[in-house]
Order: C-alpha cells, then structure tokens, then sequence
C-alpha cells in the first residue's frame, strides 16, 4: 500500500493540472441556449439596470432560481465586462474551490491519499465539466454544499467557532442558490449519523442550532429581494395569476411543489431516470462508482459510523431526486464529491488488490470505445479539421497504451484521464464550435455589432436568449403586431424574426433590409438528422434579422 501511495503522491499534481486544464476552453466558448443563455441575460439586467433585487427574464419578472448565480455573474460583468468569459468565471473559481473542499472531506473522513483519488476523479468527471462550460447553478450550489459539509464536520469536532460561521454562510449561499432543499444535501447524513449513534444530545447542541440561525440571517437578502419585487407588488401577473408571494414560491413551491407536482412548475419523473443518468454523467468513473457502492454494501469492514455524513446524504438525496417529479440530469451534479469520495474510498481499498485489475481492462476497453464513437461522429457530423481530430484521438490512446504502470490503481486513473481528454478535446476543440453556429441569435448580435450597435433591437415571434445577451443592450420581445407597431415608432430599428414573418412585412410595404438570415438548431436537443451532414440541411431552420430604415 505504502509504494502505491508514494506513487499516487508522484503522479497526483500532474493529472490534476491536466483534469483543471480540460475544463478551461469551455470559458471562453459561447453561452449554450436555452438556460445558460437565459440566466446570463438575467444578470447582464441586473448589471445594465444597476438593479441587484429585481429579476428580470423573458420579457417580465423572473420568478424560479433564488439570486445567488446572478449576483455572482453580475459581480463579474462589473470587472471583466458583459462577455461569455465573466459569465462562466465565477463558477468556474467555486468549481475549484469544490475540488478543494472535496480534498479536505476525503481526507478527514478517511486519509490523504483517498482525499487525492477522489479529487483526481472529481475534476474531470463528465457532467460537472460539462456544467463548467454550460453553466446554470450547479458549480455554486455543488462547492456551498461540499464547503458547509465540511466546515460541519470541524463544528463537530469542536474546532474554532469561525466554522460555526463558515457552514452557516455556505449552507445559506447553497439556499440562495437553489432552495431549503439543499438542506437535505448538507444535514441529512448527518442527521443519520446522530440517530445511529444514538447522539440525541447532538440535537440540542447549541453549535447547531446557532449555525441554523446564522444561516437564516444570511440569506436575508435573497427574502428581502423576493418580498420587495413581488410580496410588495401583488398586482404583477406571475405564473399567470396576480398575488403571487415571492416569499411562498421560495419556501414551497419551487421546492415541495416541484417535488409534490403541485407547484406552477411541473414534470414528469421516473424513478429510474437518476440511476441511468449517473451511468453516463459520471464517466469514466461510472464502473468505479457502482463497483464502490457495492463494495460498501456488501465487503466493507471499516464502517466508521462518521462516515454516514455523505453516505446518508447521498442516499436520501437520490431517493428525493428519484421521487420527485420534476427531473433534469444536471441535478446529479451536487452529488458528485460525494461519489468522488466513495469511488476514492473503494479504489484506495483495492489499490493493492488484484481484482482492481478487471476494472483497469474495463477503463481500457472504454478507452477504445469512446475513441472509436469520437472518431464515428466526427465523420457523420462532417465537422471541420476531423483529420486533427483524429489525429489527437489515436495519439492519446496509443499513449496510454504504451505507458508502463506500477499498479491497477494508477492504471485506472491514467485511461479515465486517456478517456476524458478524448471527451473533452472533441466537444471543446471541434463539436460545441461547430453546433455553437446553430444559435442563430448569436450570429444576428454579431450582425447587429457591425452595422449599428446604438439602435434598438425587437424579437418578434422568434425569441432567442443568446441574442438578448449578446445584443448591446436590452431587446424588446415582441409578441403581437400591435406591440410591434408601436415599437417601430423608434426606427430605424432591427427586428429578429422568422423568414415567413419577415416576408409578411416586407411585402406588406416595410423599409428594410434583410441583414442577415442565420440557420437555426436547438441544439441542446440533438437529433440524427440533424448530426447527419447528408440530412443537415433538411434538419435546421432559418432566422432573420431585419434592418428597418
């Protein structure tokens, strides 16, 4: 054990340098539509309007996510300008600040070198780097969680009371960020440890208890601005109804109404929908989780029972993620250290085992997989230089071959690093750049950028996220040709819109010309026919972007 430990302990700095800078080209590629896009117009609002209470999306008040991300956004446009860099930036520090706090969980709960693995893991597991690139809450909300965790865990062991301060204050950024619900997140396993243990005193410890109140304390600011945008203004029209409270949407219809259906959000879940997700979500670490969770289950004879702080957790969060009704993938994100840790755990158990060898010719068999669909698609898909492409594909996987390992530990770590630089070279280097042409609101901005960027812009039946942050400043959304009318008495002005409705106006004797006709895709919802170069163009629809005179 000691010479895999002194291995890992070699090799450690320069995979992670290698997992951060595979997360790095995402930051400066555009903004995805449609939530990324959304929430960064939300805070170029705040921002361009100097208006941090009221937020403002789709046309009117914006009631769904709490303030947090786009405070932080905002904060960013102020020092780095309104670009899809300052956007991303923020989340991208919390990313590493999780990996940071991952390493100080790991190691308390079990010992550096699990701390290090399970960072390792972390770093590049598929969908937090894909949040990094396409970012909503999930890179803030999954470090507050992590980061109070672990500040919980000195509260317990009766370190400086400054933590009792530093739990409060992530657990209340966490809140601020996606609801009381992330509660569960944060105190649920330790709740499950408590009543294992039988710690009833710890129910009543007044650490808890003014950790609680401190965190209700900092997150004033988020109920002071739901209460002055919407308590204090029942007459808008939100979620179609007027009296809509702001603070009531915080505590219970974003949280128990989407998880109860009952709320003016709906969906639609499945119970097993989490369970396949995480299959694909964690690559290339999936084999290793689900080999981890069953090792824990079944062989571990080390149960310290302080353990049961991420173990509960995450137990009763994917039951509560299962159950709910309303479920998207990114959600599984938040518990993403957790897993790191557990998969960290079994590995550094097995290190020195032979059996850790099946699951190294697993890794490696998925290496070749993954390359061989990489190289597929770029193919299909017709994407431009797929010759370097490939090139890079071959070269990574012929180089992880020929390496010479010193144990089945560092053999897995090295093809799921192999595997995750496929990954993520093609869709940062070559796949996103390629669909990123298909949001046609980006491309009406540029337009717009070059012809005249001080005249007013209108969507008209045609709305698109990207164009509204992209745009130099705010764009009128459209919806009826009386609305319409009444904008252009600021012409001259532009207006995106479709190609049929363009032609309505041109032919109905309006001054204009048609600057630009983009192609357009939703391309967060790919199809063959549209991934098919043979098909594409049968696939996509057209946008235009009107210059009246």
């Amino acid at each position: 054990m000691h010479d895999v430990e002194r291995a890992l302990q070699r090799y450690f700095p320069w995979l992670l340098i290698i997992g951060i800078a595979l997360n790095v080209p995402g930051l400066w590629l555009e903004i995805i539509e449609p939530d990324g896009a959304l929430y960064a117009t939300i805070a170029k609002h705040m921002v361009q309007h100097n208006d941090w209470i009221n937020l403002w999306g789709d046309g009117h008040d914006w009631l769904d996510k709490p303030h947090f991300p786009f405070w932080m956004a905002a904060i960013s446009y102020k020092l780095f300008g309104i670009t899809s860099f300052a956007y991303k930036f923020p989340a991208f520090l919390f990313w590493l600040l999780g990996l940071y706090y991952t390493f100080l969980t790991g190691r308390d709960l079990f010992n550096v070198t699990v701390a290090r693995i399970s960072v390792l893991i972390s770093a590049v597991a598929l969908h937090s780097t894909l949040a990094n690139f396409d970012v909503r809450a999930e890179p803030y909300l999954t470090t507050c969680i992590i980061a109070a965790v672990w500040h919980m865990l000195c509260v317990y062991q009766k370190k400086s009371g400054i933590h009792i301060v530093a739990a409060a204050f992530f657990a209340a950024c966490a809140i601020m960020t996606k609801g009381i619900f992330v509660l569960l997140t944060i105190g649920g396993g330790w709740v499950l440890f408590w009543v294992f243990t039988s710690q009833w005193r710890e129910f009543l410890n007044y650490r808890w208890w003014a950790m609680l109140i401190l965190c209700f304390v900092f997150i004033t600011p988020e109920l002071y601005s739901l209460y002055a945008q919407f308590d204090l203004h029942p007459e808008k029209v939100v979620f179609g109804k007027t009296g809509v409270s702001g603070l009531k949407f915080f505590f219970w219809d974003s949280q128990f109404g989407r998880f109860f259906n009952t709320g003016p959000i709906k969906g639609s879940g499945n119970v097993t929908f989490f369970m396949h997700t995480t299959l694909w979500a964690f690559l290339p670490w999936s084999v290793g989780l689900v080999s981890a969770i069953v090792y824990l289950i079944r062989f571990d004879t080390n149960r310290m029972p302080l353990r049961w702080i991420i173990y509960g957790s995450t137990l009763l969060t994917f039951i509560l993620f299962s159950l709910s009704r309303f479920q998207l993938p990114h959600y599984i994100v938040i518990l993403f250290p957790y897993f790191s840790i557990i998969t960290g755990y079994f590995l550094y158990q097995k290190a020195g085992h032979i059996k850790l060898s099946i699951l190294a010719k697993v890794q490696q068999v998925l290496v070749f997989l993954v390359a061989i669909a990489v190289i597929g698609l770029l193919y299909w898909t017709g994407l431009k230089n797929e010759w370097l492409a490939t090139g890079l594909t071959c070269f990574i996987v012929a180089v992880v071959n020929i390496i010479r390992f010193e144990n089945p530990l560092q053999r897995i770590l090295y093809n799921g690093y192999a595997m995750a630089a496929i990954i993520y070279i093609f869709l940062f280097l070559f796949f996103y750049p390629f669909l990123l042409q298909y949001q046609s609101g980006r491309s009406a901005a540029r337009a717009i950028w070059a012809n005249n960027p001080e005249l007013p812009v209108a969507a008209y039946k045609s709305f698109s996220y990207s164009l509204e942050f992209y745009a130099p400043a705010d764009v009128r959304l459209v919806r009826t040709s009386q609305d319409l009318d009444v904008f252009l008495a600021k012409k001259p002005c532009y207006i995106y819109t479709s190609p049929e409705l363009a032609d309505s106006l041109l032919n109905a004797g309006m001054k204009a010309d048609i600057l630009a006709a983009p192609e357009y895709f939703r391309i967060t919802k790919l199809k063959g026919k549209f991934l098919n170069k043979d098909t594409r163009s049968s696939a996509v629809e057209k946008r235009s972007l009107l210059y009246v005179r």
